[in-house]
């Protein structure tokens, strides 16, 4: 059989379909994170602060983002991003994880919001988690 790079057995896969247990296995591998029931559902926090909850369908995760950018994630990416009525006057927003690309744009979204919510001394300690280009 040759495969769509004309590769003698080659088959394209997609890319695995982010699930719950991807973030929870994602947030508890970056620095100081915690796992804390609240609300009913799985919260994650670093240095005690929270910065990511996922719901009780865990399909979803909510993850820290300045409100500034949060209009232009829903905006450019409706299927993926949206901004559940509690958290409109929060900086959160919604990550529907079936939208997510692969684990690691997943990775990429939790770290920037752990980012947003550790302290100084840990993005220190840790600049291999600092956002793309320094910021």
């Amino acid at each position: 059989m040759t495969g769509a790079a004309g590769l003698v057995g080659a088959v394209a896969y997609p890319p695995a379909m982010a699930e719950a247990q991807d973030a929870r296995t994602i947030a508890l591998s970056l620095p100081e994170t915690t796992e804390k029931i609240a609300w009913s559902m799985p919260t994650f926090r670093v240095a005690g602060k929270m910065y990511v909850t996922m719901p009780e369908d865990e399909t979803s995760v909510a993850v820290r983002c300045p409100k500034e950018e949060r209009g232009e994630l829903v905006l450019a990416e409706p299927d993926k991003f949206w901004v559940a009525d509690h958290e409109a006057s929060s900086a959160w927003v919604r990550v529907r994880l079936a939208a997510v690309e692969d684990l690691a744009e997943l990775r990429d979204i939790l770290t920037d919001s752990w980012r947003q919510a550790a302290p100084g001394r840990l993005l220190e300690a840790h600049p291999e988690l600092a956002a793309p280009g320094g910021a």
